[in-house]
């Protein structure tokens, strides 16, 4: 299930891959080749049940080539701070798949995944066994509703 104990009670740590959207997008319709599609698998990603979104350092996002979309205040342990929102980060985690606006850690090192992506990809962060419990999705039980 990717997920590592890390042997810190409570928490949740998983491994994720990060492909540039836009850059399949354009692999897709034969303007760039397969092999120039960006993409970064991270290693023992925090799942962050106070952070809302996908968090990544500005070295990370860089690799990416992804392109920036607003700056935004966001609320962080250390008050309120501006940051840059990106477009077109596509996450892949325990066999799902999204693409999704991610945050800029203003002088963060360490990628966070919050729980509204989990949410949007059918995870849900299982803190007692310090796993990511993966929802249903099948026709007879599914985790989306409308």
């Amino acid at each position: 299930m990717q997920v590592k104990n890390n042997n810190q009670m409570g928490k949740v740590f998983t491994n994720l891959t990060i492909i540039n959207n836009a850059d399949q997008i354009r692999a897709e319709d034969g303007t760039i080749s397969t092999e120039q599609v960006r993409s970064v698998t991270l290693e023992n990603v925090l799942v962050d049940t106070v952070a809302t979104t996908l968090c990544l350092p500005a070295d990370v996002i860089a690799k990416l080539g992804l392109r920036v979309l607003k700056e935004v205040d966001v609320v962080t342990a250390m008050g309120i701070r501006t940051t840059r929102i990106f477009k077109d980060a596509t996450i892949s985690i325990c066999g799902r798949e999204g693409t999704f606006e991610c945050l800029e850690l203003p002088g963060g090192k360490n990628p966070l995944l919050g729980v509204i992506r989990l949410e949007a990809l059918g995870l849900e962060p299982d803190v007692k066994n310090q796993q990511l419990k993966v929802l249903p999705i099948s026709p007879t039980e599914t985790y989306l509703t409308i």
